[in-house]
């Protein structure tokens, strides 16, 4: 499996300002496999000290702060000597050990030539229940769940995925229907690692759906390990709204929906917490498309996605053959998988915030905005070929944007006002 996030760690390797590096996401989206590849890759030896039930490592970083005193017994922990030239150190599950965390601070004043990086799937959630944040004193990356390029290097197609680097749409509009094949694959099987693992080996739909829910079922448990008792039923009504949510017209994320009567106060805890640990993704409303676009965000308005478009068909129960093939029924929530799907592309392959644009009184609304140096980019999604909408339109002739953006199954077309992306493609927008 290659994770182009290697990339990534290389540069930050190779940084003459490099400082210990946090890596963040959500459980099992492959932290700890990308950290062992990058040391196995690069480095002659990599040390892998693991926080998860491990005391005695955790009562090392409880005594003092002191790198001299660590190194030598991170060394023993590892069996062979910790040489600041050639070796990674890598502290997993760092949540488990907060004064581990706040340590990376003096191994950046202090020992800045050791190659350091620490993960944790909660350690969102940690940081806002009182770790102390070693501000100014670490690198910061994110993992997602495999792209779309990257699950097309999985099932072996890595030509259809390089060519879409070339943005040569004559060359890349050709292959549309094998596009269209694998991207249909993707929304079911999704990009968790061990799903595409083994939709790989078996090309198993239905033993790819067993791991999603398996998947799930620990996120589940996570939810009942980490929340507190009274957070952790509203935790676990968001968590199952949201495919229901995003299926709307309007993705908005209702209260009302969850339970009759329900105010947004009694859930801004729950949905902070699935935010901080990664499975979920907010998108916030503005109500002008202004640059910048955060000082117009709506802090009230927002649509909630789920970390991996496969784990929102597991969650909704959406067959496969309902995808692959197509139904009738399905218009809706097609939509909503698609949206997903393109969210997930914005953030992860992208340099962009995505928002959307809307406002109780606005007669149409914009599926995502982004904020492209000085300027605004609307963008709509359509899940086919039938791309009938007079919103983005609507939005151009309002506001006059430089660039129109609609992502659909329809061939690369550039026009006086919009430029139309299949969806295939999102990667290739800049």
């Amino acid at each position: 499996m290659q994770r182009f996030i290697v990339e990534k760690l290389k540069e930050w390797k190779e940084s003459p300002s490099r400082k210990p590096l946090v890596l963040m996401g959500a459980r099992q989206v492959g932290k700890t496999w990308v950290m062992k590849e990058f040391g196995r890759l690069f480095y002659k030896k990599t040390a892998y000290i693991s926080f998860y039930n491990n005391s005695a490592m955790k009562n090392l970083f409880d005594a003092d702060y002191d790198v001299k005193r660590i190194l030598p017994a991170l060394s023993i922990q590892v069996g062979f000597n910790i040489t600041s030239e050639d070796t990674l150190i890598i502290f997993d599950e760092i949540q488990n050990a907060p004064k581990a965390f706040e340590s990376l601070k003096y191994f950046c004043e202090e020992a800045s030539e050791y190659h350091i990086i620490a993960a944790g799937s909660l350690l969102g959630v940690a940081l806002h229940q009182g770790i102390s944040y070693p501000v100014g004193k670490v690198d910061l990356l994110n993992l997602y769940p495999l792209s779309f390029r990257e699950y097309l290097y999985a099932v072996d197609e890595k030509p259809l995925s390089d060519a879409l680097l070339t943005k040569d749409f004559d060359l890349i509009d050709n292959f549309a229907q094998k596009y269209i094949f694998h991207l249909k694959n993707y929304y079911f099987v999704g990009g968790m690692p061990e799903v595409v693992e083994s939709f790989r080996k078996d090309s198993d739909y239905n033993k790819a759906r067993s791991i999603q829910n398996t998947i799930i079922a620990q996120y589940r448990g996570d939810f009942g390990k980490h929340a507190g008792e009274r957070e952790l039923p509203r935790i676990n009504m968001v968590w199952d709204s949201i495919p229901m949510q995003l299926a709307k017209e309007n993705k908005k994320f209702f209260f009302g929906k969850i339970k009759h009567g329900a105010r947004s106060s009694e859930f801004e805890v729950a949905i902070q917490w699935l935010c901080d640990s990664g499975l979920v993704q907010k998108v916030s409303r503005v109500n002008e498309p202004h640059i910048p676009l955060s000082a117009y965000k709506d802090f009230s308005a927002y649509k909630l996605f789920v970390i991996d478009v496969g784990l929102l068909c597991a969650m909704s129960e959406v067959p496969a053959k309902t995808i692959i093939n197509g139904n009738s029924l399905f218009v809706e929530f097609k939509g909503a998988i698609t949206e997903q799907f393109v969210q997930q592309e914005l953030r992860s392959q992208t340099p962009y915030v995505p928002y959307y644009y809307g406002s109780e009184s606005a007669t149409f609304e914009q599926d995502f905005l982004i904020q492209k140096e000085t300027d605004v980019v609307p963008i709509e999604v359509k899940a086919e070929t039938n791309v009938r909408s007079q919103s983005l339109k609507a939005f151009y002739d309002k506001y006059k944007p430089p660039l129109s953006v609609r992502f659909s199954l329809l061939p690369y077309k550039k026009q006086e006002w919009m430029v139309n992306i299949p969806l295939y493609a999102v990667c290739t927008f800049e």
